[in-house]
C-alpha cells in the first residue's frame, strides 16, 4: 500500500512532515535499529529503507544469507530474528530526502518505548543523524547504543562492502541476537 506524502508548506519549500509508518517491533526485540527519517521514497513505498541504492536489506541478506523479497518478508525476517526497525524523528521540516536538509526536528517518545518494549538491549542507529539526535534528548537512559555507517546512497565515503563489513562484525558479535 502507497501512502500520499503529505505535508504542510511552510513560507519556503520545505514541508512539515509526520512519520508515515509504525515501528516494526514485538515483545520479543532485542535490537532496535534506527534511522533517522525516512526517505521521500520511503514514504512512498510505506517502509523502512525503501530507497532501490539503500544497502540496508541487501547488506542484512548478506549477512544471514537469505533472500528478501517483499515487506513482509522484511518484517517477518526481523521479527524472528529479534531485530526492530524505526527512526528517531516523529516530525520535521524538509524539502529532500538528505538528512542534512531535516529541520525542527521532533524525536519520538524512546522513555516509552523502551518501558513498552523492556527486552530491548541495544539501538544500533543507522546513520549519524540519528544518533546525535539521541545523544541530544536521551543521553540520561541507560541502553546500549552503537552508531554503524548510513546505508543510504548519499554517504558515499564508505563502499558498501566496507559498510557490510561492518554491520557484520556488530551484528556476529553481538549478544542480543
Amino acid at each position: 500500500m502507497m501512502l500520499p506524502l503529505k505535508g504542510v508548506h511552510n513560507a519556503t519549500t520545505e514541508m512539515t512532515f509526520s512519520h508515515p509508518f509504525p515501528p516494526i517491533i514485538d515483545k520479543n526485540t532485542r535490537l532496535l535499529f534506527l534511522g533517522s527519517f525516512p526517505s521521500i521514497v520511503s514514504f512512498e513505498q510505506s517502509f523502512y529503507y525503501a530507497h532501490p541504492r539503500n544497502a540496508f536489506w541487501s547488506i542484512l541478506e548478506e549477512i544471514f544469507a537469505v533472500t528478501l523479497q517483499t515487506n513482509d518478508d522484511k518484517k517477518n525476517f526481523c521479527l524472528e530474528k529479534g531485530i526492530g526497525l524505526w527512526d528517531m524523528i516523529a516530525s520535521c521540516e524538509r524539502s529532500n530526502s538528505s538528512d542534512t536538509n531535516l529541520k525542527n526536528c521532533i524525536p519520538n517518545d524512546f522513555k516509552k518505548l523502551l518501558h513498552e518494549y523492556p527486552n530491548i538491549k541495544a539501538l544500533a542507529f543507522t546513520g549519524k543523524k540519528g544518533y546525535d539526535l539521541f545523544q541530544k534528548y536521551f543521553k540520561e537512559l541507560e541502553i546500549e547504543t552503537i552508531l554503524l555507517p548510513s546505508t543510504s546512497p548519499a554517504h558515499a565515503a564508505m563502499t558498501k562492502a566496507q559498510k557490510s563489513s561492518l554491520y557484520r562484525a556488530f551484528l556476529e558479535t553481538t549478544t542480543f541476537l
